[in-house]
């Protein structure tokens, strides 16, 4: 009995123990325990927040930066190929201006020239001709041998504008061919040209015994066109023979030649 007395008085002092337990105040300190967990969490959120944040502001700026700086490239570049375009476009306009300029400055020289070099003729004068020296042509018609030099010699008559060149030539109406002595020659106030015959005694057209004509002319036109007052007009009035000497038969040769030809007939 008395032991259970013992038990149940510890029952009741354990209760009453824990009713006073529960009715005594938190300490100061435990009391801020939850607050300082959750401010300790909160510094952290905000400390990687803050670090954060610079962290994203810088890359935002980097990248800003760069962006910028590739607009600023894509600026210079555009600028420079805009510049680069300009400056061809023009160095080309001016090119093309200069050398337009340089052409007409060319053109107008070259007819101012012209102009000069062409003096003003009275349309009223006749062309000009040719007067032969060697040989003399007021003599009866002149033969010439086959392999020999032939020298003709000239004068220029009635002539107010010079020919630059001329050309000096033979032909021949027997066999259509044409012997070239000069060709291209410059202007003399006295021709002369010498024909080497032997040259052309066995070329593709062998001289002939025929007549012959002498052609002088401006070789800068055309042989047939008639010259206009003043300018040299084609000479072709000079005929002379040309002649193949023949192989000497003697005289008895020559008799007994002319009776073997009575007797055939």
């Amino acid at each position: 009995m008395l032991h259970k007395v013992k038990i149940l008085g510890l029952l009741f002092a354990f209760l009453h123990f824990l009713s006073l337990t529960a009715a005594w105040p938190w300490p100061p300190s435990l009391e801020n325990i939850e607050g300082l967990i959750v401010r300790r969490q909160d510094t952290k959120s905000a400390a990687a927040s803050e670090t954060a944040k610079p962290t994203a502001t810088a890359k935002a700026s980097k990248t800003a930066a760069k962006a910028s700086a590739t607009d600023n490239d894509s600026t210079i570049t555009s600028a420079s190929a805009s510049s680069t375009g300009a400056a061809k476009s023009k160095g080309a306009a001016e090119t093309k201006a200069s050398s337009g300029a340089s052409k007409t400055k060319g053109d107008a020289s070259k007819t101012t020239k012209q102009s000069a070099k062409t003096p003003a003729v009275d349309p009223r004068l006749p062309p000009g001709g040719v007067q032969m020296l060697t040989p003399d042509t007021t003599a009866a018609t002149t033969y010439y041998k086959v392999g020999d030099y032939v020298t003709f010699g000239w004068n220029y008559t009635s002539l107010s504008v010079k020919p630059s060149k001329i050309d000096v030539y033979v032909t021949c109406t027997a066999n259509s061919a044409t012997y070239t002595i000069a060709n291209n020659a410059s202007y003399q106030p006295t021709g002369h040209a010498v024909w080497n015959t032997s040259a052309d005694a066995t070329g593709k057209a062998p001289l002939l015994t025929d007549q012959y004509t002498l052609v002088i002319h401006d070789a800068a036109k055309d042989v047939t066109a008639r010259a206009s007052a003043g300018y040299l007009d084609t000479y072709e009035q000079f005929v002379f023979g040309m002649y193949t000497p023949q192989a000497y038969v003697p005289k008895d040769r020559e008799q007994a030649f002319s009776m073997a030809q009575f007797m055939h007939y």
